[in-house]
């Protein structure tokens, strides 16, 4: 029989990679749901091609022109995900749409999984309380799969945490690695997002440029794993071939070495591991154990590590940081601000009057998460002027 699946953002990276993997196995995998926002054309060319059960399309417009020209298709067009048919459980859900617009959509596809991969860390780091109790009263199974926090998750499946010392997070140092401060202050967009690793989309591609990626992906472990904060550090490794590294008390440490490719966890995740690789990614097949470099964060390249000792002081730390992050991003995506504008102005936001007031907060309904998000991002607007 087969497996119902469900992506969340099947026209971005992930979403992309997912649809590669599943159409060499179309004998286990069944299109449930996807849903995209803006890209037209790949939304109708994965109507045609996959056909699921529903495609939900975010963009009024967009969604306007879909709905149109698939009127007669069997494919139901949705704007929200509020008329599923509750009877379907999809066996799998791929959620990959970035920034906190990935929280609403996780929440309403647990009922309907078995089994959700994460790849949206801002959900994570700003609902994951949400997530948690409803996932635990649907008995739904969450793992992770960005290549960090899939790592960590095999790294200490066997490990009691009492004997973990440290988890180390790799980090390439994106494309601005080894610039002067002078260089950083002249960098163009062009040069943001050209990464020399990973393949990504232009937001987390510029995150990974400022290492805001890992500034959240220390949240995301910290909640994925119940781990305590300050057992958590980043390092800097430009291979990326090394993913997290876990340090032991006895003294060993302990590493996953895989290729520069979200294919391999998402593979892993989707078939518990019980799989073929090579039927599904074509690497270079070489090792380079040689060629390995490990590095501290140099905080004068990377001003955004000031911000790691921020994001944990109060429960809504990680909302405020997300939401200025996210309009800063956006911003400097539209040539509006400079490069290192990004981290200036999220630590405006942070030394603000009122930023304690929200911080403190501890919601426990989205409504409460949206509102403090709409608050730092009016607040971040503010402080471009």
């Amino acid at each position: 029989m087969k497996k119902f699946i469900s992506i969340l953002g099947s026209t971005g990276s992930v979403g992309l990679s997912t649809l590669d993997i599943i159409s060499k196995k179309k004998k286990i995998f069944k299109p449930f749901l996807f849903s995209a926002n803006k890209n037209y054309k790949l939304i109708c060319r994965q109507i045609v091609k996959f056909k699921p059960v529903y495609f939900v399309v975010n963009d009024q417009y967009i969604f306007e022109k879909v709905q149109k020209k698939f009127k007669k298709n069997k494919v139901k067009i949705l704007k929200d995900y509020e008329n599923i048919n509750n009877k379907f459980v999809s066996g799998i859900t791929v959620s990959a749409i970035p920034g906190i617009s990935g929280l609403k959509p996780i929440l309403k596809l647990i009922r309907h999984s078995e089994k959700i991969l994460l790849a949206n860390k801002e959900a994570i780091i700003c609902g994951w309380d949400l997530i948690k109790k409803k996932a635990n009263k649907n008995k739904t199974k969450l793992i992770p799969i960005d290549s960090e926090h899939y790592s960590i998750l095999k790294l200490i499946e066997n490990e009691k945490m009492e004997f973990i010392k440290k988890i180390y997070i790799t980090a390439s140092g994106g494309p601005f690695l080894n610039f002067s401060i002078d260089q950083l202050k002249k960098v163009k967009l062009g040069q943001a997002l050209k990464h020399p690793k990973w393949k990504m989309g232009r937001k987390i591609t510029i995150d990974s440029a400022t290492l805001m990626n890992k500034i959240f992906e220390v949240v995301e472990a910290q909640k994925l794993f119940n781990i305590p904060f300050h057992k958590i550090d980043i390092i800097i490794h430009p291979n990326s071939l090394v993913h997290a590294i876990i340090e032991l008390k006895n003294g060993i440490k302990k590493f996953i070495y895989h290729e520069t490719s979200m294919k391999i966890p998402l593979a892993n995740a989707l078939f518990d591991g019980k799989l073929n690789i090579d039927k599904f990614y074509k690497g270079k097949n070489s090792f380079g154990f040689e060629n390995l470099f490990f590095n501290k964060v140099n905080k004068r390249n990377f001003p955004s590590i000031q911000i790691r000792h921020k994001i944990n002081q109060y429960s809504s730390a990680p909302i405020i940081i997300n939401a200025s992050n996210e309009v800063l991003v956006d911003q400097f995506l539209r040539k509006r601000i400079e490069f290192l504008d990004i981290i200036k102005i999220i630590m405006r936001v942070l030394k603000d009057k009122n930023f304690k007031k929200y911080a403190i907060k501890k919601p426990k309904k989205i409504d409460q998460i949206y509102q403090i998000d709409h608050w730092a991002r009016s607040l971040t607007m503010k402080k471009l002027n």
